[in-house]
């Protein structure tokens, strides 16, 4: 029986039997048997299936309202401008990034555009209306598009973008990825950025770039860049179609219809120059189509792990073997799925003091929760292993329908626990007109607790989520400062929609901001743990990658009733620690790395 499961499957078995009893497992082998028998088309009802997707929502869930506040705010980005010509780079993009830019202590928004089909002439691109755009936050709500001032107006194909200070001069810098040439942008600290692509060595190849994530593998104080690429694209002449999903689906928007593009692993120099070292040290990623990463410490021995999201190909775990090499531990881990994977999110959601990561995915194949365990193995067992529990916790056949992107815990009603928000959105043509994507309403999940799991929220937490988009990238952040997180939804071939969290902080909260000095400036990487009323939570720095964006990289927390922080405890990426006890609550913090920390 065993040797006719589908791997994932396998997989499932192999945990639960390394975790639990062996009447589970068989019964499990019985249950895979004969769930397997039919096959899942999406909108269909299924006995035993699509019938338990309703989960009666507890009467506690919380009174917090997202507000839709972007024409309040002043934003007034749309995505991509013309008509589609049904080829894979025009539907991929795009996203977002929050960032102090110019260290007036408010968030900044940078928003990642397409300037249209890939067939516009050089003319038409270079006066396309669809260019990206850098929205500085005025401190009152609203905000002022000020990209072509500063520099950084692209008009490109443009995929993702993230901040971080490459040269630690206390600026954040900017990358942006492509389809075509990434571009870094050096902070001159005046408001202005300078292209330094070229010069850093960062320009690369031409190719399809998805996601980048920044972190400093080696902890030698420097950020370093990992890129993931997508496909190899090039139009198909004569093109055939195939039937996904009962929808004729034509073979230039198949990611499968093209090789992978393979990774790139940027190494600082610490003179301005980086060097592309994926292949030495084991990142090349050569089989894979992917679309996100995020360094992680998931074995919290003081090396950043990285973890690699790929499209109709196997996902990659890579565990760093001390900064110098990378060994690929996506199979003992448990975490290699072959699914069509799009958004990461990484988080602690049982609040266990671990990181675990969610994953969303394409039509009929659910969302991942990969729940880390390694609080729960033996100490004498030394590698990582997770178990999807996406089915257990309201997570994974909820999202059938969907095809899941940008994607993130953050606890929105400040209770001590992590939600998630994912973005929807299709990659099928409309039946009716082949020039527009199918929309999809996107999804609010409220984590009740590591019992119960996750509850979709979103009808009783605003109009925008009974409204339906093709949505992409989604970044998250607390742009009013009000102690509670906001998001940035952008939208394909729609408009960007800013959503204000109203309510969230009706309970108590704590914002760490952080400077490192012996490590990286921005202080990616660095652990924050908080015990705050008998509850320990534990957050890393710029491990959340959503869809093509990055978050703030202010740390927020929730704390619930509480009404005063015992402890908060930094560990820095070099190792040093700093603790401070006795905070009282709903305030920012700033903590900067000094030479020595009590």
């Amino acid at each position: 029986m065993f040797d006719t499961l589908s791997h994932r499957q396998r997989r499932i078995v192999w945990t639960l039997s390394s975790v639990g009893g062996f009447v589970v497992v068989v019964s499990l082998l019985f249950w895979i048997k004969s769930a397997s028998r039919e096959t899942y088309v999406p909108g269909e009802e299924v006995e035993g299936l699509t019938t338990t997707l309703s989960r009666t929502v507890p009467p506690d869930y919380p009174r917090v309202t997202f507000t839709d506040a972007t024409r309040e705010a002043g934003l007034d980005f749309r995505h991509f401008d013309g008509i589609r010509t049904s080829q894979l780079p025009e539907d991929m993009g795009s996203g977002a990034a929050w960032g102090d830019y110019d260290n007036d202590g408010w968030i900044d928004l940078y928003v990642v555009n397409e300037v249209g089909p890939l067939t516009l002439s050089p003319e038409a691109r270079a006066t396309s209306p669809a260019r990206n755009q850098l929205y500085h936050n005025n401190g009152d709500g609203t905000f002022t598009e000020v990209g072509k001032g500063a520099g950084v107006a692209l008009r490109a194909w443009g995929m993702g973008a993230v901040w971080g200070d490459y040269d630690n001069d206390g600026f954040l810098d900017l990358f942006v990825t492509n389809y075509g040439h990434n571009v870094l942008f050096h902070n001159d600290g005046d408001g202005t950025f300078t292209d330094v692509s070229k010069a850093s060595g960062m320009a690369g190849p031409e190719g399809f770039w998805a996601g980048a994530a920044w972190g400093d593998f080696n902890r030698d104080g420097l950020l370093d860049l990992y890129v993931p690429g997508y496909v190899k694209y090039a139009p198909l002449e004569g093109q055939t179609s195939s039937r996904q999903y009962d929808v004729e689906t034509p073979a230039n928007l198949n990611p499968s219809s093209f090789e992978p593009e393979p990774n790139l692993l940027y190494r600082n120099n610490g003179d301005g120059t980086f060097e592309e070292v994926a292949r030495e040290t084991g990142v090349l990623n050569a089989h894979g189509r992917s679309l996100g990463a995020t360094w992680t410490d998931f074995d919290e021995d003081g090396w950043p792990d990285l973890y690699v999201a790929n499209d109709v190909s196997d996902n990659v775990f890579f565990h760093n073997l001390g900064g110098q090499a990378f060994e690929e531990i996506g199979d003992a881990a448990l975490v290699a799925d072959y699914r069509g994977a799009m958004g990461i999110a990484v988080g602690d959601w049982d609040g266990d003091t671990d990181s675990d990561m969610f994953i969303t995915h394409w039509i009929a194949q659910e969302n991942a929760l990969y729940s880390n365990l390694r609080a729960n193995l033996p100490v004498a067992q030394e590698r990582m292993q997770f178990m999807d529990v996406a089915d257990r916790y309201g997570l994974g056949q909820i999202a059938l329908d969907f095809i899941g992107w940008g994607t993130s815990f953050f606890d929105y009603d400040n209770d001590g626990r992590l939600d998630l928000f994912v973005a929807n959105g299709s990659t099928f043509q409309r039946k009716d007109s082949s020039q527009f994507l199918v929309p999809m309403r996107d999804i609010l999940f409220w984590n009740r607790d590591n019992k119960q799991g996750f509850f979709d929220v979103s009808a009783a937490s605003g109009p925008y989520f009974a409204q339906k988009f093709v949505g992409r990238g989604a970044a998250f952040g607390d742009y009013d400062r009000d102690g509670d997180v906001d998001i940035f939804v952008v939208n394909h071939n729609g408009p960007g929609r800013l959503l204000r969290n109203d309510g969230g902080n009706a309970r108590h909260w704590l914002e760490v901001a952080l400077e490192g000095r012996g490590s990286n400036r921005a202080a990616l990487g660095a652990r924050v743990r908080v015990v705050a009323s008998g509850k320990v939570q534990s957050r890393e720095v710029g491990a959340q990658r959503s869809y093509l964006s990055s978050n703030s990289l202010t740390t927020h927390f929730g704390l619930g009733d509480g009404i005063r922080i015992d402890t908060l405890a930094v560990v820095w990426p070099s190792g040093a620690r700093t603790l401070r006890t006795g905070l009282p609550v709903d305030r920012a913090v700033r903590m900067i790395e000094a030479e020595e920390t009590p």
